[in-house]
């Protein structure tokens, strides 16, 4: 059952942001109505009312927040984390400084739901790791640039 959290980030959500090991999925919809989802991993927390995002400038779901706006992100990770941000998408870096393809937007929260179920707990979320040194090397540069960002926007 959702419970409506508020429009500031819980701070269980917030520590698995900054540890930058988390993927949430991104949900867009086209023009025609069409849904779209995206896993992101570079997703980074821009105080308690934004969350700062890296994306590929070409991607679909890129595109579909550029036309649209309005946007949901999921989180689920260890420690029951189960979180659902409906936000206002905005570009506030193209292209970002690390890469040229990629693009960081801002998602400004207008609520976030928390998604915990009263049966299950979530007991971990999906892990990742890298495919090369050198998507090592530029994932860490999105992340960096995010934190960073954070600070400055």
């Amino acid at each position: 059952m959702a419970k409506h959290v508020g429009v500031k980030l819980p701070d269980d959500l917030v520590a698995i942001l900054k540890a930058g090991k988390t993927v949430g999925v991104l949900a867009t919809f086209s023009e025609k109505g069409l849904p779209h989802t995206t896993p992101i991993q570079c997703v980074y927390p821009k105080g308690l009312e934004s969350v700062l995002i890296s994306i590929h400038k070409d991607h679909t779901g890129y595109h579909n927040m550029v036309w649209q706006k309005k946007v949901m992100m999921c989180f689920m990770d260890e420690g029951n984390v189960a979180y659902s941000i409906l936000g206002r998408a905005g570009v506030v870096r193209a292209p970002s400084n690390v890469h040229p393809l990629m693009n960081v937007v801002r998602i400004d929260i207008i609520d976030i739901k928390s998604d915990r179920s009263v049966l299950t707990r979530v007991d971990s979320g999906v892990r990742w790791s890298y495919t090369s040194w050198e998507a090592e090397e530029l994932s860490k540069g999105l992340y960096n640039e995010l934190k960073e960002l954070s600070l400055t926007l």
